[in-house]
C-alpha cells in the first residue's frame, strides 16, 4: 500500500504578474449566467463554466446551460467538451481550465470563472490533490462490487471509512463513492483527510470571488419555478433521448439531479407528482449544500444578484490593481 500523497502543481511564468481572475459563484438558481454575462461583455473578458454538469454534451435543459444566444453575446469555455459517457474530473477540469486562463491571459483577455461546482472552482484556483497512482485492479474489483451488491453497499463501507465523503457524496454516484474508496486503499487515508493534508495552498492567480446570494424562501421560490421550466422546455424528451441514444441510467452525468428523477418517472419506479416532488426537494438541497460549501471561504465577497453597479465597481477596482 503506498503512503504518500502526490499533489499536482501548476506554475506561473515568474516574469509575467498572476492572471486576474474574475470567479462568480453561488447556489442554482440565483443567477450566476446573467450576472457573469453582464459583467464579462462589461469587460470585453470570456467565461470559462465552471458546472460540473455543463460540460457534457446533449445534457442542455436539466444543466441550465447558456443558450446559444446567451453564449454568442460572450465566448464560453468549458461547455460541451465530453460525451456523458466519458470520463471526466475535477484535475481534468482545473488543468484545462488553467490552460484556458493563462491562453486568455497572454491575449490581455480577463477570464470570468462562472459556476456552482465548489470543489472544481477551488481545483482551478489552489490546486488538486493526486492521491497516489490510480489502480485499475482496485477500481475494477470496486465497480464488480457494485454491480452485484449495489451503490449503497460500498456507500455503507464508505461511511465507515470516510464519515465526511459519505455525507457529501449522493448513494447513487457511483463514480465519485468507488474514487474515495480507491483512494482509502491506495493510501490508506481518507480522501477527506488528504483534501485537508494538501491543503489547496497553490495559487497561480490573483482572484476575486463574488458569491451571488440571496434570501433562502426567494432562492426556493425561483428554484421551484425553474424545475418547472425544464419541464416546460422539454427536460422529459431530452432525457428520453438521451437513455434512447445508449446512455446508461448508471452514467455520473445520469445520476445528476434531473436526470435521475426524469428517469425514474421513465422507467415506472415512481409516479410522475413524485418525480417533480423530489426533483424540486433535491435541488433545493443542493442549493443548501452550495451555499455551505462557499460560506466557509471568507475570501468571497457577498453581493445581491440585483447588485450590478457594486459589483461592476468591485470588479473594475480588481482589475486596476498592481
Amino acid at each position: 500500500m503506498i503512503n504518500s500523497v502526490h499533489k499536482k502543481r501548476f506554475t506561473v511564468n515568474s516574469d509575467r504578474p498572476k492572471p486576474k481572475v474574475i470567479v462568480i459563484c453561488g447556489p442554482t438558481g440565483v443567477g450566476k449566467t446573467s450576472v457573469a454575462i453582464e459583467i464579462a461583455g462589461e469587460f470585453k473578458g470570456e467565461i470559462i463554466n465552471a458546472d460540473s454538469m455543463q460540460i457534457y454534451k446533449y445534457m442542455d435543459i436539466g444543466t441550465a446551460k447558456p443558450t446559444l444566444d446567451e453564449q454568442a453575446r460572450v465566448k464560453h469555455h468549458m461547455i460541451d467538451i465530453v460525451d456523458p459517457d466519458e470520463p471526466f474530473d475535477a484535475a481534468m477540469y482545473a488543468k484545462m481550465a488553467h490552460e484556458i486562463i493563462m491562453k486568455l491571459d497572454r491575449q490581455d483577455i480577463v477570464s470570468f470563472v462562472a459556476g456552482g461546482t465548489g470543489f472544481y472552482i477551488k481545483a482551478l484556483l489552489h490546486g488538486l490533490f493526486m492521491a497516489g497512482q490510480s489502480d485499475v485492479n482496485i477500481r475494477e474489483r470496486l465497480k464488480e462490487e457494485a454491480a452485484v451488491h449495489g451503490e449503497a453497499f460500498l456507500h455503507k463501507r464508505l461511511s465507515e471509512c470516510d464519515p465526511t465523503a459519505a455525507e457529501n457524496i449522493h448513494p447513487n454516484d457511483t463514480y465519485r463513492i468507488i474514487r474515495a474508496l480507491e483512494v482509502y486503499e491506495i493510501t490508506g487515508k481518507s480522501i477527506s483527510e488528504c483534501h485537508e493534508e494538501h491543503g489547496f495552498t497553490d495559487e497561480p492567480f490573483k482572484v476575486l470571488t463574488i458569491g451571488l446570494d440571496m434570501d433562502r424562501e426567494i432562492l426556493y421560490d425561483r428554484i421551484n419555478s425553474r424545475v418547472d421550466a425544464m419541464i416546460d422546455a422539454g427536460l422529459v424528451n431530452e432525457v428520453k433521448w438521451l437513455l434512447h441514444k445508449g446512455y446508461s441510467e448508471n452514467l455520473k452525468p445520469m445520476q445528476s439531479i434531473g436526470y435521475r428523477h426524469v428517469t425514474d418517472y421513465i422507467k415506472g419506479r415512481i409516479s410522475w407528482d413524485e418525480a417533480l416532488l423530489t426533483l424540486k426537494r433535491d435541488t433545493r438541497r443542493y442549493a443548501k449544500r452550495q451555499m455551505t460549501w462557499f460560506k466557509a471561504d471568507s475570501r468571497i465577497v457577498w453581493i445581491k444578484p440585483g447588485q450590478f453597479e457594486d459589483i461592476i465597481v468591485l470588479t473594475k477596482k480588481f482589475l486596476a490593481e498592481t
